[in-house]
């Protein structure tokens, strides 16, 4: 079984974000093991604490270590990611020589109540990503538009076809890390 790590870009207690990871969790094949690694508590990088990092960010690493590959779930800020994002990817890119995102098979998902579906945030990621030696996945593509559209007032997704795709991107995904993890 393959461990992986989900990473949500939204901290909104009612995040649409966090409810797509849900879905995506959900449908996953039984070859992946998924769970949420939160990320809403990291202090922000700063160089000057990697001699004596804090707890939080060791905690984090620890988990990073422990996944064959991860999942990126974010909406989009001004037409890029959202901050508490970068800073999971620069705290589990540092000290520098030691990313732990290193040759992790990645996807990512962006999801957003406009029209163009979190376009930037995706490709501002796979920029980050390349840079990181993490193989992203390239196809299918996901970028969930008018994702307040979706869920009901219980927060289930009503529509099937979304449902469908997001299936088919997981085993798609599981295929993807299959193929590209190496051994922890």
């Amino acid at each position: 079984m393959l461990n992986i790590g989900i990473l949500v870009g939204s901290l909104r207690r009612d995040s649409f974000n966090r409810k797509v990871a849900e879905v995506l969790m959900a449908v996953a094949p039984a070859s992946l093991k998924t769970s949420i690694i939160e990320i809403g508590q990291l202090p922000f990088f700063n160089q000057d604490d990697e001699a004596n990092p804090p707890a939080a960010w060791l905690e984090f690493r620890q988990q990073l270590k422990n996944i064959d590959g991860f999942l990126i779930v974010t909406p989009e800020y001004n037409r890029s990611v959202p901050a508490v994002i970068k800073n999971a990817i620069d705290v589990g890119s540092r000290p520098y020589g030691q990313s732990l995102w290193n040759g992790k098979p990645c996807a990512i998902v962006s999801a957003s109540i406009g029209a163009i579906g979190g376009f930037g945030a995706n490709h501002h990621l796979r920029q980050s990503m390349v840079f990181l030696n993490a193989p992203c996945m390239q196809q299918p593509e996901v970028y969930l538009s008018y994702v307040d559209k979706l869920f009901d007032e219980h927060g289930q997704l009503t529509n099937q076809g979304t449902r469908d795709f997001l299936t088919q991107f997981m085993e798609t995904y599981a295929n993807w890390v299959k193929v590209n993890a190496h051994p922890r």
